[in-house]
């Protein structure tokens, strides 16, 4: 049986906001990771901390925050819908929100890899006349790879099955904030719809499992063009 309308909708949805939440949160992270991984300086345990934070709140502490601060009276959303720029109760809300969970599982996974490269290439690239900047792209940069598309998946695979924190922010709107959990959730509430949970449930599994063998080629495919170079 094909999907409904609405199994559609609340399918394309996600998809828009995972993809929107990895490319956002990406760059960020990569840069987060550089730092907790390559610098010493006062303060650093606590920005881990802080980064890992949202893994550790209940999401829907996590939601309620974000409406706090970028809801309308917000102090920040306040200020941002003087530019016609709304968060809350849309979608790109529930993109921002998708982002900060799946935030620090690309942070630590990127981290990793960047802990994983000796810092020596870095200095050598440096001696034969290469900068810093210069030396992370064409040195670091290439050898992380796999740890950058391990994380870019695992903010993509978050951001699809995130609820608890979307849900608080933007609410469950069909088609404007109603994501495939969100959808879940509220088949389930109603009489008659688990087939309509079902689907979505063996959708998620499937959206989840091609993102992960995706990556999977992709690492192996990245790391025989370093081994080849």
């Amino acid at each position: 049986m094909g999907l409904r309308p609405e199994e559609w909708a609340a399918l394309l949805l996600s998809l828009k906001v995972s993809v929107v939440a990895t490319l956002l949160s990406l760059p960020v992270a990569l840069a987060v990771a550089w730092v907790l991984a390559r610098r010493e300086f006062w303060g650093k345990s606590f920005l881990s901390a802080l980064v890992h934070l949202p893994l550790v709140l209940p999401p829907v502490v996590t939601g309620y925050l974000l409406l706090l601060t970028f809801g309308r009276n917000g102090a920040v959303g306040g200020f941002l819908e003087q530019f016609g720029i709304v968060l809350a109760f849309r979608w790109t809300g529930a993109a921002l929100a998708a982002a900060i969970m799946g935030f620090p599982l690309m942070v630590r996974a990127i981290r990793l890899a960047i802990e994983a490269v000796d810092p020596r290439l870095e200095q050598a690239a440096s001696t034969l006349g290469a900068g810093r900047w210069a030396g992370f792209i064409l040195v670091t940069l290439p050898l992380i790879a796999p740890g950058i598309l391990a994380g870019a998946v695992l903010g993509f695979a978050k951001a699809m099955g995130e609820f608890g924190a979307t849900i608080t922010f933007v609410a469950n709107i069909p088609g404007q904030t109603q994501t495939l959990p969100s959808a879940i959730y509220a088949f389930l509430q109603v009489p008659g719809g688990e087939g309509s949970a079902l689907r979505l449930v063996g959708l998620s599994l499937v959206v989840a499992l091609g993102a992960v063998l995706v990556s999977e080629w992709l690492a192996r495919r990245v790391a025989e063009r370093i081994g080849r170079g």
